[in-house]
């Protein structure tokens, strides 16, 4: 007698599977549209000095020094305490500690900042928890040189 062999039914993927296959393809799709150097992803946690050049993504929990003339990144969810000092700072996560910025500092909605703030320019979306006091200067401002215009000179 011939036996038959049942074909298996496909199985749908699991929740965790699919949710992270979700995730996975955001951080790809954020990636390819950036020079995105580096991410600490969810679930993550690191401490020391971070010394970058590039975009930076940090999303999950970093304790220590982060500088950089470059962009920093602290994604929704992630839990930052550190001195930070980069050329320009999104924060969409929690950060403790004081940040200052050459170019800007751009706080998101659900962000929680506790620490002050100094930089040229500092937006704050509506609904951000922001604890400390914020200094509107450049910090290369030692740096400046004056220029006179050419009719000056005559």
């Amino acid at each position: 007698m011939p036996q038959h062999q049942q074909a298996d039914a496909p199985v749908p993927p699991r929740v965790e599977e699919a949710e992270a296959k979700e995730d996975m393809q955001q951080r790809e799709a954020y990636t390819a549209g950036s020079d995105l150097n580096a991410l600490l992803g969810r679930g993550s946690e690191f401490e020391g000095k971070l010394a970058f050049e590039g975009k930076v993504r940090i999303d999950g929990t970093f304790t220590g020094e982060i500088s950089t003339n470059d962009t920093l990144h602290i994604g929704e969810g992630a839990k930052v305490s550190a001195e930070i000092s980069c050329g320009t700072v999104v924060v969409e996560g929690e950060v403790n500690g004081n940040i200052k910025a050459t170019s800007a500092v751009e706080l998101h909605r659900p962000a929680k900042v506790r620490g002050d703030i100094t930089a040229p320019s500092l937006m704050v979306e509506k609904g951000v928890i922001f604890e400390g006091r914020s200094k509107m200067e450049s910090l290369e401002a030692s740096n400046v040189v004056t220029l006179r215009a050419a009719a000056d000179e005559d």
